[in-house]
């Protein structure tokens, strides 16, 4: 079961909107909302759920908003939160930026939508771009001589209308992997993944059938190639157009893909990574007077490859002034707001070492401890590359006309959450 009603609140838990899905739950109920909020908040024991009597109250926040779904049932709750999620993705696609000032303005058309995302309680159309077919951005309904409901609604590929036409057919499949490290002051890696997705921006005619090969381990096995140049994918997420039944039973990716910018597949890979761009540093403090910073970097990735915008940000002491620096290449600049240098560098070719020096002067007589020190912290992207290996064996392009489509391939690499705690 999913949700009796959903609400839209402001920062002091005043309704906004509401809608009441199914008529089971007093309205009013939501009056317990906030007080029960900010109990559970004095108590440091606030959780995404919470109780009065026998109504659940399931809630997000996002900006200046809370959106509250309201239940009695033994209701399925990663649902309901998936439901809340997508509500926020879909208001955010018609106005730019979902707050309370957006409601206000737009009211009609968030009834309108909440009426069209759920049905008696019951998650329906969720895709903005199907749902924009017939919820214009001025409210205005189709002509009454045209269908009432699109195609897309009750076809079976819902995320995708008929009759879309291209002069050239192509599509562009975007490989993005993020690198997330921790590195301890004594070099040890403590933590390392790649959290990778795969995008495609589709320019397709007609109802096309996609089929995508990658060089994943368990097919490699399946077909019995060799495991040298394959990767094992964990926590694979994919978009609902691909048939599921079809990878489980022989690892293909077959989908009927929607039109324009989607995530097809996300993935997870808990592999040790060497460090790409690894970072030692050495800081010196003289009596009060004055502190050195030396910060070394070296591209441990293959020569042929390139990290682009490189930025390697070095915590200094809050009280730090005077700021001087030396590079062997890019800039470092002082942000004083954020206690951070950050040393910049367009262009940083796999296999070279770097060097950076500043020197700040320190008018506190305090003695500053070092210890609690924030770690370093680097951002970076390198085009034509990734970590994990994984690679585009083929897309298979099938459309009843029979027309020829071009796939283009590009692979990135780039920063996730890459820290290196320092002495």
């Amino acid at each position: 079961m999913s949700a009796s009603a959903v609400f839209i609140l402001d920062l002091k838990g005043k309704p906004l909107i509401s809608r009441n899905y199914k008529g089971d739950v007093s309205m009013s109920e939501i009056d317990y909302f906030m007080p029960l909020l900010m109990q559970k908040e004095e108590e440091s024991a606030l959780t995404p759920l919470l109780s009065h009597g026998k109504v659940h109250f399931l809630w997000i926040k996002h900006s200046n908003l809370y959106l509250v779904a309201l239940t009695m049932k033994n209701a399925n709750a990663s649902l309901v939160y998936s439901f809340l999620y997508k509500v926020v993705e879909v208001f955010t696609e018609y106005f730019k930026e979902l707050e309370e000032e957006s409601i206000r303005d737009n009211f009609v058309i968030v009834y309108e939508l909440l009426d069209e995302l759920m049905d008696f309680g019951f998650p329906q159309t969720t895709d903005s771009k199907i749902l924009q077919e017939y919820i214009t951005q001025q409210g205005n309904k189709l002509d009454t001589h045209k269908s009432s409901v699109p195609a897309t609604v009750t076809n079976a590929v819902s995320w995708r209308s008929e009759g879309i036409k291209y002069k050239k057919n192509e599509v562009f499949i975007d490989v993005i992997e993020s690198v997330n490290l921790l590195v301890n002051a004594n070099g040890n890696v403590l933590l390392s993944e790649i959290v990778g997705s795969i995008k495609l921006k589709v320019f397709l005619s007609g109802m096309p059938e996609l089929r995508l090969g990658l060089n994943d381990r368990v097919l490699f096995e399946i077909t019995g190639r060799g495991k040298n140049k394959s990767v094992e994918l964990e926590d694979v997420k994919f978009h609902q157009c691909v048939r599921l039944s079809r990878f489980d039973n022989d690892r293909t990716i077959s989908f009927i893909p929607p039109d324009g910018d989607f995530e097809l597949m996300s993935y997870r890979l808990n592999t040790q990574v060497k460090p790409l761009i690894w970072i030692e540093s050495v800081i010196e403090k003289f009596s009060h007077s004055r502190v050195e910073i030396m910060v070394k970097a070296k591209g441990q990735f293959k020569k042929q490859s390139v990290a682009n915008g490189v930025e390697i940000c070095v915590p200094v002491p809050s009280d730090a002034d005077s700021p001087k620096f030396k590079t062997s290449i890019g800039s470092a600049k002082y942000f004083p707001e954020k206690d951070m240098v950050i040393w910049s560098i367009k262009s940083f070719p796999g296999g070279k070492e770097y060097l950076m020096r500043a020197h700040f002067g320190l008018p506190s007589v305090e003695n500053e401890e070092m210890e609690g020190r924030p770690p370093i912290s680097v951002r970076f992207e390198i085009p034509y590359f990734t970590v994990s290996g994984i690679q585009v064996r083929y897309m298979k392009i099938i459309e009843k006309s029979g027309y020829q489509a071009l796939p283009w391939v590009r692979y990135i690499t780039q920063s996730g959450d890459y820290q290196l705690r320092t002495h």
